[in-house]
């Protein structure tokens, strides 16, 4: 369908109704988000994929705009951003890999504070916009503050990192 090209071309990795649905099935979920035109949640709502794809918070849906009619703009705005949800003023989402280069953590972080910042800006006046702590960890071990006391040169300074 003209649907599936557009979101090919704007850089979607799996694309398709029948295959896709058979895919969810059979356990192999091979994405990150799943964006669904309006015509399809219909068939995709008979085939049962809410109780495969809800539990893993990817089953489309109109309030998080992943229902769309333009699937093609939808993707372009999504391919390579990252979500993250905030939960009692604490955000969470990850940024990097143990692979990843310093340069490569710290260019991440960097862009991660510019989005929250801008994000934090667009809140009403009455909500409190500080920012006042950033914790690295993995998966698995505890964290550490990036209150200055592991600085190096090239950080950004604790000023920068808390405040607008």
């Amino acid at each position: 369908s003209k649907h599936a090209e557009a979101a090919k071309k704007a850089g979607a990795t799996v694309v398709g109704e029948d295959s896709v649905f058979d895919a969810i099935k059979e356990g192999r979920i091979e994405f990150d988000r799943c964006i669904a035109h309006q015509d399809s949640m219909g068939k995709m709502n008979k085939a049962s994929l809410g109780r495969i794809l809800g539990p893993k918070g990817l089953m489309p849906s109109a309030k998080f705009g992943t229902v769309v009619k333009d699937v093609g703009a939808s993707v372009k705005g999504l391919v390579g951003g990252s979500e993250y949800r905030e939960r009692n003023g604490v955000l969470r989402m990850a940024i990097g890999q143990l692979g990843f280069t310093p340069e490569e953590m710290q260019a991440n972080i960097k862009t991660f504070m510019g989005e929250v910042k801008k994000d934090i800006a667009l809140l009403s006046d009455r909500v409190n916009k500080e920012i006042h702590e950033v914790v690295l960890s993995s998966t698995s071990s505890p964290g550490f503050t990036l209150n200055g006391e592991f600085r190096g040169p090239e950080s950004p300074s604790s000023r920068d990192l808390s405040v607008l």
